[in-house]
């Protein structure tokens, strides 16, 4: 069973404190545990809306295998007790995550030293000002460093906390979570589209059907033209209203989804590699190798290798649950 302790400070952000609780406690394999020194003020924009008291303290979060930092003010220091366990927990190996302004209690901490590393835009100068050690990327929906992750604003702890399920239990796990909080699995384009102001569109053009077609030709070598045709617009037009919609190009959007696809068919099915390389779009099995080498790290023969035996762990643990049955 994997430990998750999400850390309850003085000040946190309600909606973020519940985040890790609803992924994690809703996926087969954690205990989730919320840690708190006393009752804490639960806020938002610095106003207190409720106090959160727990059985769990920060003794149970000594033997976590992942401990959540959820956002709080960012110009409070935390308490020596709190950048204690931190440190102590960074030390024996244990996988730290901040979700927003929380990523301000890790660079306290000392654990984003020399690390790239994302918060809220509207805080990221703050953070970078402030520790000048760290390198803050705010355009970003989180950022995965290993043993130590961040997140950006509010939503985005939604992301990160099943991207971290995608990498303990698999693709398949984390896109039946996403289902179950109703988000998907993976969203496209990062902070970006948060910053900037997108005038609204002056027509009733609207890309879903449009980024439906690609995902159910996605094993048909799609072009730019392709997609612009089929959206009954110019290249350039599609391009400024394809990166509005979703924060990224179309060709980006694409390769998303077929290396998402891709890690489904790897985890879920014996298919040969050459065959999903064929199925998601790839054209051969040296192109998906390119690009799950440069997007994912590894080889698929060795992702699949990787992700076996803990979905055989997960299927046995959760069974066939009435969610699975809803979404069949």
């Amino acid at each position: 069973m994997h430990v998750v302790a999400v850390l309850a400070l003085d000040g946190v952000v309600g909606f973020e404190l519940t985040i890790p609780c609803q992924v994690f406690g809703t996926t087969p394999g954690y205990e989730v545990r919320v840690c708190a020194e006393r009752s804490v003020r639960a806020t938002a924009h610095g106003q207190e809306f409720f106090r959160v008291s727990s059985r769990y303290t920060f003794k149970d979060a000594q033997d976590a295998d992942t401990l959540v930092v959820p956002g709080i003010e960012p110009g409070k220091e935390p308490s020596r007790a709190v950048l204690k366990l931190l440190r102590d927990a960074a030390a024996r190996g244990a996988r730290i995550a901040s979700v927003c302004t929380g990523a301000f209690v890790l660079a306290y901490a000392g654990l984003l030293n020399g690390r790239k590393a994302t918060t809220h835009w509207i805080v990221a100068d703050d953070l970078a000002k402030t520790f000048p050690e760290v390198t803050v990327d705010p355009s970003v929906l989180f950022v995965d460093e290993g043993q130590i992750l961040t997140s950006a604003g509010v939503a985005a702890g939604l992301d990160l906390c099943l991207h971290m399920v995608r990498l303990d239990y698999g693709a398949a796990v984390a896109a039946t979570t996403a289902r179950g909080i109703v988000m998907p699995p993976q969203r496209p384009g990062g902070q970006a589209q948060f910053i900037e102001h997108v005038e609204p569109a002056a027509d009733t053009n609207d890309l879903a059907p449009v980024l439906q077609w690609m995902q159910s030709n996605m094993d048909n070598p799609l072009t730019i033209a392709d997609i612009a045709a089929r959206a009954t617009m110019s290249t350039r037009y599609l391009s400024r209203r394809f990166r509005a919609q979703t924060g990224t190009t179309p060709l980006r959007w694409l390769l998303d989804r077929r290396l998402q696809r891709a890690r489904e068919l790897l985890e879920t099915t014996g298919i040969p590699v050459d065959r999903v390389a064929q199925s998601c779009g790839f054209g051969s099995p040296e192109t998906l190798r390119h690009h799950f080498a440069k997007h994912v790290g590894t080889t698929p023969r060795d992702y699949r290798a990787a992700f076996q035996a803990s979905r055989e762990i997960t299927s046995r643990s959760a069974g066939t649950t009435a969610l699975d049955s809803v979404n069949r």
